[in-house]
């Protein structure tokens, strides 16, 4: 089972911010997208990672966009941030999922929807800024960790879950006094993101306590948007449903809000 030996070589084997997304980060945060285009065109898997992620369907462009340039142009600063770390964990995601019956396809795609209904729901709260924006891309991580940390152990998992339905952030807290959310605040640390996306992050998963009241009203709409989202078929037989708890009570009083604002718009695609 999970140990506490096995969590910090999993963080220690984490690559630090390559030095072209650095630089790339770096140009974008200072608002020059153009320099952030041309750095970004020196790093082949980057460009390609762009590319790809923003011609999926959720982004809905009718054409091909595949000038640099103009897909910084298009995402903007806020944007442009969150899309660079949201490859960042492209670098932790594995070939081949061992838990979770996921393909990197269907792992971008979550990515990409989970960052546009973000994105909605912080113009709606009127919270929208470059460190909120940039925190949904986190939030995929703890779904990276679980599979590395449970994936080679999955059959012990399996019979423990049996015996006592219990999500994996629970069984891997039981275990180490860690959960999934404390291990991305350390993954956060490491590619040196915002101290209030790390806070953001950890407080959706509905447990913290002495939360700033900001903090706490995006981290209850994270919460429920993750849950809502998990709850689409493709990844509820991929078992993603399972890795954390629903905190109900958490995120009771925004959910009427919350379809009206995802929901709906969702409903009438």
């Amino acid at each position: 089972m999970v140990t506490q030996e096995q969590i910090s070589h999993y963080i220690q084997s984490i690559p630090p911010t390559p030095a072209i997304v650095k630089q790339t980060l770096d140009f974008v945060r200072a608002g020059d997208l153009i320099k952030a285009a041309r750095c970004a065109e020196e790093d082949p898997p980057l460009k390609l990672y762009l590319k790809t992620l923003v011609n999926r369907p959720i982004y809905g462009f009718r054409n091909e966009v595949s000038d640099l340039s103009q897909i910084f142009g298009i995402l903007g600063i806020s944007t442009a941030q969150q899309i660079l770390y949201n490859y960042l964990l492209t670098l932790l995601a594995p070939k081949e999922w061992k838990l979770f019956a996921l393909n990197n396809h269907a792992f971008y795609d979550l990515q990409a929807s989970l960052s546009r209904k973000w994105e909605k729901i912080l113009r709606h709260l009127q919270l929208l800024n470059h460190d909120t924006e940039s925190a949904i891309t986190l939030l995929p991580a703890s779904i990276i960790v679980c599979d590395a940390l449970f994936g080679t152990c999955k059959n012990e998992v399996d019979q423990l879950r049996s015996v006592k339905a219990l999500d994996y952030n629970t069984i891997l807290f039981r275990l180490s006094k860690l959960t999934l959310f404390d291990i991305c605040t350390q993954i956060a640390d490491k590619w040196e993101m915002s101290p209030n996306i790390s806070r953001i992050v950890h407080a959706a998963s509905g447990l913290d306590e002495d939360v700033d009241p900001n903090e706490r009203i995006l981290a209850q709409w994270m919460h429920l948007l993750l849950f809502y989202e998990l709850s689409q078929s493709i990844y509820v037989e991929a078992g993603l449903n399972e890795f954390i708890d629903f905190q109900i009570e958490f995120v009771q009083d925004i959910y009427e809000s919350f379809m009206q604002v995802v929901g709906y718009d969702e409903s009438n695609r």
